[in-house]
């Protein structure tokens, strides 16, 4: 059975053999952090209406397919209580997190803990993570699967989705006028909301392991909540560091997102480094399509037009999550992307 990194590497001198990356997939030693990344107040005022926000949100999302945004509307209070339920929750004891550990994503509640990847016992070399996965909505049909420890979980967690699902849908609806699409245009395809808390022990050689490699999320838009340096985003060919703002969310957007507006928003590929003093813990949420539904994604009608063709073909959401899965379960190294096979 895989053993939880944060079981077993508290204080190791070394990176073990099967966590050390081949030399093409290390982080190296140094990468510039990314000053550019835009941090975007969402709260109006005398100097900054609506359109102004749109606007910067548009522009980010075109240049970087990241940034993060402050004064959302979830409290600095639930942020830091979140912080302190997952430093307990990756502390407790072995027996403990065995009660959730499933080493497929098939569990049938859909809340599942695992090491590493999906497949760790078909990978060649580990991540230095472990990850608590968990659907989201509705709240009241998820909840009874969540995990019963600590006690203050499911009150304190199901809080939190609802108010990072308030900030969510006011986020995507300033993503859909920047668009030229009405506000609401999200509503239906981002009603699937899932959680992926990710723990990252301190590493004792960063430069040689991986946290998580380069990829682009399959949701519409993911909201990220991190505590420590480690989030990287890749831009004109290099990786670039995204250094944490205290209480701030980092939106990047996913490949739906890009389908549905016809390529004129682009996914954001990203990825995890360890750190060489600090535990990191990475608080995901994403929106994207119910994955319990046949729900079909395409570019939106009113932006395929003669001189902007249509980018993407229609399909099913739960076809696009097959292969993508898929897709990353490929030996490195991989050639293309997962969108290659539906473009047009």
């Amino acid at each position: 059975m895989a053993q939880f990194v944060s079981s077993w590497s508290n204080g190791v001198q070394s990176v073990p053999k099967d966590y050390v990356m081949p030399p093409e997939r290390r982080p190296g030693d140094f990468v510039s952090v990314c000053n550019d990344i835009p941090v975007i107040d969402l709260q109006e005022n005398a100097n900054t209406d609506r359109s102004d926000i749109i606007q910067q949100i548009h522009k980010a999302c075109q240049e970087f397919g990241f940034f993060q945004v402050i004064n959302h509307g979830v409290s600095e209070k639930m942020m830091e209580d979140m912080r302190v339920l997952y430093r307990e929750f990756f502390n407790m004891s072995i027996d403990d997190k065995l009660g959730i550990f499933s080493e497929t994503s098939s569990a049938a509640s859909g809340c599942f803990l695992y090491t590493s990847g999906l497949n760790y016992h078909k990978e060649d070399v580990h991540y230095w993570k472990d990850t608590l996965r968990h659907p989201c909505h509705p709240l009241e049909e998820r909840t009874p699967f969540w995990p019963e420890k600590p006690t203050r979980y499911r009150e304190e967690v199901g809080r939190y989705a609802i108010e990072v699902r308030k900030m969510g849908f006011k986020i995507l609806d300033l993503i859909a006028e920047g668009l030229g699409l009405n506000k609401g245009y999200f509503n239906e395809v981002g009603q699937g909301q899932a959680m992926a808390i990710n723990h990252y022990p301190p590493c004792p050689d960063p430069s040689v392991a991986m946290g998580i490699d380069g990829h682009t999320d399959p949701y519409l838009i993911t909201f990220l909540q991190q505590d420590q340096y480690g989030l990287q985003m890749h831009k004109d060919g290099k990786w670039l560091g995204v250094e944490p703002i205290s209480n701030a969310f980092v939106v990047n957007i996913g490949y739906q997102l890009e389908i549905i507006s016809n390529g004129k928003l682009k996914g954001a590929e990203h990825r995890a480094v360890t750190n060489l003093t600090a535990p990191r813990t990475s608080i995901a949420t994403f929106f994207g399509p119910n994955l319990t539904l046949p729900v079909i994604v395409e570019p939106a009608k009113e932006l395929v037009t003669s001189t902007s063709p249509q980018m993407f073909k229609a399909y099913q959401y739960n076809n696009f999550i097959a292969d993508y899965l898929a897709y990353y379960r490929k030996p490195l190294p991989r050639s293309g992307t997962p969108l290659d096979s539906y473009r047009l």
